[in-house]
């Protein structure tokens, strides 16, 4: 069980990361090929991260097949202390408060995604 669950939260990191490059490309092509300034994107940054989280849950509880709250936060807190750790070892600073809600934000909502993948992709009677 431990290790399916550990699988799981690598699984559903690996997809939140994906996705979060993949964005992070797309974005960056339109702010250098576009007069989009970056201060417009906000919230459109903040929206693509939750649901990259969102759906890093949900392939977690996937995989999973059960403890969905457990793969789904796992995988929040994972996605959360590697974030803080390449900012406190690369950039020599650690979270302010400001980061610290939306990561918590985070787990929350990988939770969520992770019960609701659980459910979803379960095993039908």
């Amino acid at each position: 069980m431990a290790k399916n669950s550990f699988a799981a939260i690598l699984y559903g990191v690996i997809t939140t990361f994906v996705i979060v490059l993949t964005s992070s490309i797309v974005l960056s092509l339109l702010l250098r090929f576009t007069k989009i300034q970056e201060s417009s994107l906000t919230w459109v940054i903040l929206t693509l991260s939750f649901l990259a989280l969102f759906i890093g849950g949900f392939v977690s509880g996937g995989k999973g097949k059960q403890k969905g709250w457990f793969v789904g936060g796992g995988t929040g807190v994972l996605f959360t202390l590697l974030i803080f750790l390449v900012q406190f070892l690369g950039y020599q600073t650690s979270f302010s408060i400001e980061q610290m809600s939306y990561h918590i934000g985070y787990i929350i909502i990988a939770v969520l995604g992770g019960v609701i993948g659980v459910n979803i992709t379960g095993k039908r009677a």
